[in-house]
């Protein structure tokens, strides 16, 4: 058989498919395809996907034709009950050999060190890939992460999308299958209108050039992705603007043209009077624009760009067409937010100016809060009305600010306001505006600027690696938001499970977590959730979910660490000593990188873990201190005196984790002397309790900080 590697294609063209999703599917092919090949030992090279809105695709470089020819070995019964008195092989034997296909003389011997063995030896052919792709192909496909699968025509089978064609190659040669209800061959096809017929491809090699010369398809995603944002910022600065191009934007753009032509357009100057977050959520969002910024201001220009999935012989054409698409769009955002403001106004003028310092009165409602009646809007079905969790935030953001040394008058204010936009018309179209247009709303209302912010700054982070709230009063609301929602949905049993995150528990997790660490908060995270717990009815039973929150919370903060490059060895050593505080425990944890770069560290390291094991093997439990009388050893007085030392350092420190940790150092040389000079489990029974009381004392000193016996 012929060792020569060839590439591999595999394509399969369908109806449109899901743009936000694109990516990851195609992705997740390629990897599939190379875990099959993998488990079937086909060497090959690079593994590449390509991905349009009308395809996926693989590109398998240099695989071979075949499996390797394997020697296999197959051990049959013991030579002792292989062969009867007179050396005729048993029926044991003659079965063996009949099984292998051979007769008893042609079979082999085989010693080991635990027994003589029959054995038959023999060369299996390695499987060629013809039969082995189309297996690893379907498996392939069948565990794609694809959410809802449909059914086509009177198909059986069942994809993301309706399927057309497939292309699967092996170099020059077809491998003939059935992929979702197709045959395979070699003829992918082109742009759907500038090149609809079918194109045959002679080898793998011609996949991407034909395509695109041919076809006009960039078949690429990131070429596609680099064309498209290269001729949206160029566009852009040749009008003397620049393009605000958002990233999960611009994926979702590229997954949706096969062969990207960049358009610029205008808008009405008049609809600048709009807040910039309404004009841009309306042009992302809805119409998948890039909007553009004057680069003097950053404040909005009456202009975007739009990908267009055609090169238009009337390009003027297009940009009308857009003009004229958005012009609706951006007049729903205008009647909207007048619609919002007038019902604001209307309240404003009667309301009395707000004092944050004096609790209004239950009918007296801020202007804010005409924008709807939270009282009759469901946050959960068991958790109650948005005004519940309001009143709940309130409770937990003043707990929050008087544990911080916050204004508790303004957080509480903040509280009371901060769903009231969750009911505006604006948000009503634009949800992703929810907090930005109750800081527009209470601006405009009058209420004061810490207020304002915070309504917006409630909802931060809103992603992994967002930006945190800036303001006091927006770190208090943001806690208090969060923690609630965590206890309230861990109390009705719907947390996070597997992939599963409905609620988006881990995200706010983690926010809280960055919130207390970055922000540098000295907030006790259990007293926290114990308070959150306790604002709940009874009937929710929150206070019995407290500790699970909590150790939720302690998974997010290893996974942030290791995020962050920690060694878990770390986490360990620091979460074994049960910081409650994330703040104090992130001082831990950087106290702990500094110590392992003293030269001392090793040794003393080395030491914990022998102290540790001693006292273990043991069983010493006291807790008093060693009898001074009994330190008969010079050594063993050194050492005493030295964590005497230690110990005043360590007191001097306070928080300060690294000088904690340093002071540790200047032990090494007295525990070294120690455990050469010294016999711990002695016979004398009271000269030992002494000793391991010693040796506990010690290890507590290590453990002030964190437990460094777990470190590597």
């Amino acid at each position: 058989m012929t060792t020569l590697k060839k590439d591999l294609l595999f394509e399969t063209g369908t109806e449109e498919l899901p743009p936000k999703s694109l990516a990851r599917l195609a992705a997740a092919l390629a990897d599939a395809i190379r875990q099959g090949l993998s488990e079937q030992e086909l060497e090959h090279g690079e593994c590449t996907w390509y991905a349009t809105p009308r395809r996926l695709a693989v590109m398998v470089r240099d695989l071979a034709p075949a499996q390797a020819d394997k020697h296999v070995t197959r051990r049959g019964p013991a030579v002792t009950a292989a062969y009867d008195e007179d050396g005729n092989p048993t029926k044991a034997a003659q079965g063996f050999a009949r099984s292998c296909g051979v007769t008893a003389p042609e079979l082999t011997r085989l010693d080991t060190d635990k027994g003589s063995w029959l054995a038959y030896r023999s060369l299996v052919q390695g499987a060629g890939v013809a039969d082995l792709l189309p297996g690893i192909i379907t498996k392939a496909l069948a565990g794609l992460p694809i959410a809802r699968r449909m059914r086509w025509g009177d198909h059986e089978v069942e994809f993301v999308r309706p399927v057309h064609w497939v292309v699967l190659l092996f170099g020059e040669d077809i491998i003939p299958a059935t992929v979702l209800g197709v045959a395979t061959g070699r003829e992918t096809r082109g742009h759907r209108f500038h090149h609809p017929q079918a194109l045959s491809l002679d080898n793998p090699g011609q996949y991407l050039t034909r395509l695109r010369d041919e076809g006009r398809v960039v078949a690429d995603f990131n070429q596609r992705k680099h064309q498209i944002r290269q001729a949206v910022t160029d566009i852009a600065r040749t009008g003397g603007g620049c393009a605000l191009i958002d990233e999960n934007l611009l994926d979702e753009v590229t997954a949706l043209v096969e062969w990207p032509v960049a358009v610029s357009g205008s808008f009405d100057a008049e609809f600048l009077n709009l807040p910039q977050e309404a004009l841009i959520a309306s042009m992302q969002s809805h119409q998948k624009y890039f909007p553009v910024q004057d680069p003097a201001t950053g404040e909005l220009t009456a202009s975007f760009i739009t990908i267009a999935n055609i090169d238009s012989a009337d390009p003027d054409a297009v940009r009308r067409g857009n003009e004229r698409v958005i012009r609706p769009r951006l007049s729903d955002a205008a009647f909207f937010w007048e619609r919002d403001r007038a019902r604001l106004q209307i309240h404003a003028t009667s309301a009395a100016p707000v004092n944050v310092s004096q609790p209004p009165a239950p009918s007296d409602k801020a202007p804010l809060e005409y924008l709807g009646e939270t009282d009759k809007v469901i946050f959960q079905q068991q958790l109650g009305t948005l005004a519940d969790k309001t009143a709940r935030i309130a409770s937990l953001g003043e707990y929050i600010a008087r544990q911080l040394g916050f204004a508790p008058d303004l957080v509480a204010r903040a509280s009371r306001l901060a769903k009231c936009d969750l009911l505006s018309a604006m948000v009503g179209e634009f949800p992703e505006l929810q907090g930005t247009m109750g800081r527009y709303y209470a601006e405009a209302s009058g209420e004061p600027p810490a207020v304002a912010l915070a309504l917006q700054e409630q909802y931060m982070p809103r992603y992994a690696g967002a930006a945190l709230p800036q303001t006091d009063t927006g770190r208090a609301l943001a806690l208090a938001d969060k923690l609630d929602t965590l206890t309230g949905i861990f109390a009705i049993g719907k947390g996070p499970t597997g992939a599963k995150d409905p609620f988006g528990l881990r995200r706010a997790g983690l926010g809280c977590l960055r919130i207390m660490i970055e922000c540098e908060l000295p907030l006790d995270l259990e007293r926290c959730l114990t308070h959150a717990a306790s604002a709940f009815p009874a009937a929710v039973k929150a206070t019995a979910v407290t500790a699970d929150v909590f150790d939720f919370m302690q998974d997010r903060l290893r996974r942030y660490y290791l995020d962050n490059g920690v060694a878990p060895g770390v986490f360990d050593a620091v979460q074994a000593c049960r910081p409650t505080q994330p703040h104090d425990f992130n001082l831990r944890v950087l106290a702990v990188g500094e110590f392992l770069r003293l030269p001392e560290a090793a040794d003393l390291v080395s030491a914990n873990k022998r102290i540790r094991n001693i006292l273990k093997q043991a069983q010493f439990t006291e807790q008093a201190g060693p009898d001074t009388a009994l330190l008969v050893e010079q050594t063993e007085l050194a050492l005493y005196e030295k964590m005497r030392a230690c110990q005043t350092q360590q007191q001097s420190a306070g928080h300060d984790y690294i000088a904690r940790l340093t002071a540790l150092a200047g032990l090494r040389d007295a525990v070294d002397a120690f455990f050469d000079k010294v016999m711990v489990l002695g016979e004398d029974a009271a000269l030992r309790a002494n000793r391991l009381a010693l040796l506990n004392g010690l290890r507590q000193l290590f453990l002030t900080t964190a437990d460094i016996s777990r470190l590597q």
